[in-house]
């Protein structure tokens, strides 16, 4: 939006000594929209006061875009199934992170038969060598599980009960299944 298309108004001094400032901004329809901020502790003036924060319940309920908004029961139910595995998924992932370098260690010895030296993880105390396959393994591994926490968390953000429990349960199924190997760590 260009300068030309906003129109300002200058700041004013009330007479409780608070600054106010008041701008129009056009609108897709060519109208105009009062935005005013000020810094008393009057609400905001553009309907934020009418938006409670609770959580509600609905099987219409869009997720992460207009396109994946259930329209049916049926299609609700499928949507909490997914975010079940999603987060289940989630803590697969932040399992295999955990125990990286064992897995590539394994994964190392079984493409080499035993034949070679097996990878060995470096010995308490002595920090291992940095290598930049790993380097970059790791942080698109990190990556991957950031996008899906920043997904999973979009999903609480709904406010919508049947996801946030859906995915509650899939942290619990993802526990049950891979708790077993971040036990050890610090991951959560």
């Amino acid at each position: 939006m260009s300068m030309s298309s906003m129109s300002m108004s200058s700041m004013s001094m009330t007479m409780s000594g608070t600054m106010t400032d008041t701008m129009s901004m056009a609108t897709a329809t060519d109208g105009s929209m009062p935005m005013s901020t000020s810094s008393s502790d009057d609400p905001m003036t553009m309907g934020m006061d009418s938006m409670a924060m609770v959580f509600f319940t609905s099987t219409s309920t869009s997720l992460w875009s207009m396109a994946f908004t259930p329209n049916t029961t049926g299609q609700y139910a499928g949507t909490c199934i997914f975010l079940i595995a999603f987060a289940a998924i989630f803590r697969l992932l932040l399992a295999i992170r955990v125990n990286f370098f064992e897995i590539i260690a394994a994964a190392k010895k079984r493409r080499t038969a035993g034949l070679l030296q097996p990878y060995e993880i470096a010995a308490e105390g002595v920090p291992r060598p940095w290598r930049a396959s790993e380097a970059v393994m790791l942080g698109a591994m990190d990556v991957v599980i950031a996008g899906v926490s920043y997904l999973l968390m979009l999903a609480v953000m709904t406010m919508n009960v049947g996801y946030f429990l859906s995915i509650l349960g899939g942290v619990f199924v993802g526990s049950i299944l891979c708790g077993r190997y971040t036990g050890h760590s610090g991951a959560h």
